[in-house]
């Protein structure tokens, strides 16, 4: 059931991705409540809002999996299909790749600025066009182990009730990262209530951020991208984050990372990858990369399913 409800999923997106703004909208706000109704200064506060806020969730979730299997594997099915559907996707970020891509090589730097900032919400009115491919590369590596490697594990691992743990514990983890901002109604800080959620995604995603390192090995360039994960991942400011964009630059035989402009000057970041300065035809092949490094994972599970039919 657990191969058949991702291929449903992956066909189903294909006819109509999930609505991806809205549903990462959905996991914001429930974070912000969250954060403002928990959020009291202390690291016990921020342990009982994940308690809360992920643990009964996911608890919930998993309860209503195995009564839905004892009654007939296929409700089980449509929950796990309608979980995924959502909490799963490749199309929720590879189309801004083909928007920015058609903008850029139409020679609209403009345009490809706004898409970027529509899909990331990060500064872009001062970016290049060579600075807006190294961060949409970046900014896919990211999302496609967030939201499409990352979820697939924890899925296999333990239904539609992992995807849902993960995808809550990312939610909670970048709302405490996220700079508070002028819009934030309490002045409590949010080092120590966040505590708790960083070191809950840290420890979920621990195992997850490095298969999906070795995959994009695997389907990519092999050497470089253990080099550039042995050597490089570590300058990065986040352990996770730095893995995957240094297999998937070695991966890629492209340079990622390099200093940029923000609003004080200029940010300062660690050059990851070796070979080409990334162009246009680099998101192309980021693209084929993980389109890859999807169908293995999906002829492993296959194999892993028909392993588990011969063994029993």
């Amino acid at each position: 059931m657990t191969f058949l409800s991702i291929f449903v999923v992956l066909v189903i997106e294909q006819l109509k991705a999930a609505p991806a703004a809205r549903v990462q909208e959905w996991l914001d706000t429930y974070a912000r409540f969250l954060e403002r109704q928990f959020n009291g200064g202390e690291r016990r506060h921020g342990v009982t809002a994940w308690g809360v806020g992920v643990a009964v969730p996911v608890l919930g979730v998993l309860g209503l999996q195995i009564g839905l299997d004892m009654v007939h594997a296929l409700l089980s099915l449509l929950l796990s299909v309608a979980m995924l559907y959502f909490l799963m996707g490749f199309r929720q970020f590879s189309h801004f790749f083909t928007d920015i891509q058609l903008a850029l090589r139409a020679d609209d730097i403009e345009r490809a600025r706004t898409l970027f900032h529509a899909w990331t919400g990060r500064e872009s009115s001062r970016l290049s066009a060579s600075e807006i491919v190294r961060l949409t590369i970046e900014d896919g590596i990211l999302a496609s182990h967030r939201h499409v490697f990352a979820p697939l594990f924890w899925f296999v691992l333990l239904g539609p009730a992992g995807a849902l743990l993960y995808r809550l514990s990312v939610a909670m983890n970048q709302r405490q990262a996220a700079p508070a901002g002028p819009e934030a109604d309490f002045a409590i800080p949010r080092d120590v209530f966040g505590e708790f959620s960083r070191l809950a995604f840290e420890f979920f995603d621990w195992v997850p951020a490095r298969l999906t390192a070795v995959t994009f090995a695997i389907v990519g360039d092999f050497e470089d991208a253990i080099y550039c994960w042995r050597t490089q991942a570590q300058q990065w400011h986040d352990a996770a984050s730095g893995i995957l964009l240094a297999s998937g630059a070695g991966a890629l035989g492209v340079k990622l990372g390099k200093p940029l402009p923000d609003a004080i000057g200029i940010q300062e970041r660690p050059e990851l990858g070796v070979g080409d300065e990334a162009d246009i035809d680099h998101l192309q092949s980021a693209i084929g990369l993980v389109w890859r490094a999807l169908v293995l994972c999906l002829l492993l599970l296959v194999l892993l399913t028909l392993a588990s039919w011969v063994g029993s």
